[in-house]
């Protein structure tokens, strides 16, 4: 069974010889990854997260079976840095970098007070040139191989905020300000069209995501996640279906989620992610007694604790109890449970390859 027929077969409810594997990497891990094995380091691709598609060819050659497409910026617009340094990106975010992460510092509809103020806002345009390049490429070199994952990123919530600020995002949805309901519309639009010519493209899954959760709770209630959220998702999950009817769908949302799982299960989602294993009530255990067999999983492995601080062995030895914890079904995917941080050892990196191998 080769990468490929691991990925899909696990789409489809199959039991496989061991869970397909998917890895992502801040740049600064790749590049000691990259020294470790003597090969050539691959600049991150240029897209709003870009670690979660690059390093195709070194995580290839070290064992993935899944790697991951997104649109990216097009060729006229990248991002640039201007003398005060800070960077934007196409939808007018401003970021400074500050270690291994952007710290936000400009959010371009941060005074946004009226429906005009979003409908006289330039959103990116879908359809830039050279947008979907990368996709084309990576689903041309690894698509008859490797399983193939179109990521929409930061797909409603978290774009939204970005663009107005989370402290002020959050007051005015729970006050109910016109604006917020038509800026989500305008984001889950332009989500529906990437995600759309994602699937056209050729990938196996789309994996869309926001951060709904911290590590101790939802960052919003029930009723603000079912009222502005829970019905832009189905209209994103109803149109990416009506291209195809088979398309796998997950969704990634950090934190203490537990209680929205439901909800997506409802909504039809074929997988969570990432299942971040130190958030309140999402351990692996808790999360196979409530859900197993009514939506599949995808992550799992501590970036927090497991793989920057343990032996290699202790890694080795984690990782197949949850891969088998979880994947007893099938219906796994196993990853962890975000980008591996730059505090992980390179033989940590390297224990978490040879578990998924050996779990075969």
């Amino acid at each position: 069974m080769n990468s490929r027929e691991r990925f899909l077969a696990t789409l489809n409810g199959k039991t496989t010889d061991r869970p397909p594997l998917y890895v992502s990497l801040v740049p600064q891990l790749a590049k000691r990854l990259s020294d470790h094995l003597g090969v050539p380091y691959e600049q991150p691709v240029s897209s709003l997260l870009g670690s979660r598609i690059s390093f195709n060819k070194l995580l290839v050659d070290m064992g993935v079976d899944v790697v991951a497409v997104a649109a990216c910026y097009p060729d006229d617009n990248l991002p640039y840095t201007r003398e005060d340094g800070i960077t934007f990106n196409e939808w007018g975010i401003g970021t400074r970098t500050v270690g291994l992460y952007d710290e936000f510092v400009v959010h371009p509809l941060a005074h946004a007070t009226s429906v005009a103020d979003i409908e006289n806002y330039k959103f990116p345009d879908v359809n830039a040139p050279g947008r979907f390049r990368f996709a084309e490429e990576t689903i041309a070199k690894y698509g008859s191989t490797h399983g193939i994952i179109g990521d929409l990123e930061c797909a409603i919530f978290e774009i939204s905020w970005y663009m107005v600020g989370l402290e002020k995002f959050l007051v005015d949805m729970m006050l109910n300000e016109p604006y917020i309901e038509v800026l989500l519309d305008k984001v889950t639009d332009i989500a529906i069209q990437t995600g759309v010519r994602l699937i056209e493209l050729g990938v196996d899954m789309i994996w869309a995501g926001d951060d709904f959760g911290s590590q101790t709770s939802m960052i919003m209630g029930m009723e603000e996640f079912q009222k502005y959220f829970k019905p832009r998702i189905n209209r994103m999950f109803k149109a990416f279906r009506k291209i195809n009817p088979n398309i796998s769908l997950a969704w990634h949302s950090c934190g203490a989620i537990s209680q929205i799982i439901p909800e997506f299960i409802e909504l039809g989602l074929n997988f969570m992610n990432p299942l971040q294993p130190l958030a309140n009530e999402m351990e692996a255990e808790n999360i196979k007694s409530n859900f197993e067999g009514q939506i599949g999983f995808f992550g799992a492995i501590c970036v927090q604790e497991l793989l920057p601080n343990k032996s290699p062995e202790e890694v080795k030895q984690e990782v197949k109890r949850i891969a088998r914890l979880l994947g007893e079904k099938g219906n796994y995917i196993l990853a962890p449970a975000h980008n591996i941080q730059d505090d992980t050892p390179v033989e940590n990196v390297l224990a978490l390859f040879e578990a998924a191998k050996e779990l075969g």
